[in-house]
């Protein structure tokens, strides 16, 4: 099974006015669809595109697995549990809200900020907060998720350069920039596929390509 969503289909959110722009994949917020609320443990894969200066206030999360991935500009971040850091491009960071956690996330920098960020079901509810940083991941290095049974891959492919997608009850490819080519379709910024049990597949990038994939054994 490969389904295919494309970048333009992307539930739009965000408050222009405040400078935040919002591209939901999921089904997120006011934008419910009770026919598009996770696969495996994604729960959203959310663009958010941030002004200089535009940010999201305090808010609460509890019992999901947060990973953000900068893909330009650089990220403020606070949380209730006194961790402050500036996330940039080719950092992950994961924020385990486990039992509940608050957190600021800004661009108070001068250019603007775009990230990726991704949701993950815990396998169990509850448990302390936790909060870590991997600088300047390398390509095709995983990170693993424990929490949610799943593992991160980032992949910087060159043109012509041919992508296994691992082998898997459930996988989610989401293209950064660039383009992949995966069973007869072509990829482009924003664009995802939605892959079950589909073994010995293969993507070639088409150009010089930035791709995260998840790779999840069950659904939590």
């Amino acid at each position: 099974m490969i389904d295919v969503r494309r970048s333009g289909d992307r539930y739009r959110g965000g408050e222009t006015a405040a400078g935040i722009e919002s591209c939901h994949a999921f089904s997120f917020g006011p934008h419910y669809d009770p026919d598009n609320l996770r696969f495996g443990a994604v729960l959203a894969c959310n663009e958010e595109r941030l002004a200089p200066g535009a940010g999201f206030d305090e808010h609460p999360h509890s019992h999901t697995e947060i990973v953000t991935w900068v893909v330009e500009g650089e990220l403020t971040h606070r949380d209730s549990r006194g961790h402050a850091s500036l996330v940039r491009r080719g950092d992950v960071q994961h924020l385990s809200a486990a039992g509940g956690v608050r957190h600021v996330e800004r661009n108070d920098g001068a250019e603007p900020l775009v990230f990726v960020q991704m949701w993950l079901a815990p396998l169990a509810p509850g448990g302390e907060p936790s909060y870590e940083v991997v600088r300047g991941i390398a390509d095709s290095t995983p990170y693993a998720v424990p929490g949610a049974g799943a593992l991160l891959h980032v992949r910087r492919l060159t043109a012509g350069e041919r992508l296994a997608v691992p082998d898997a009850p459930f996988v989610y490819v989401h293209v950064v920039r660039g383009a992949l080519s995966l069973a007869g379709d072509l990829l482009r910024p924003g664009d995802s596929a939605r892959i079950g049990a589909e073994p010995e597949l293969e993507g070639e990038a088409q150009d010089a390509t930035e791709v995260l994939i998840w790779e999840m054994t069950s659904a939590p």
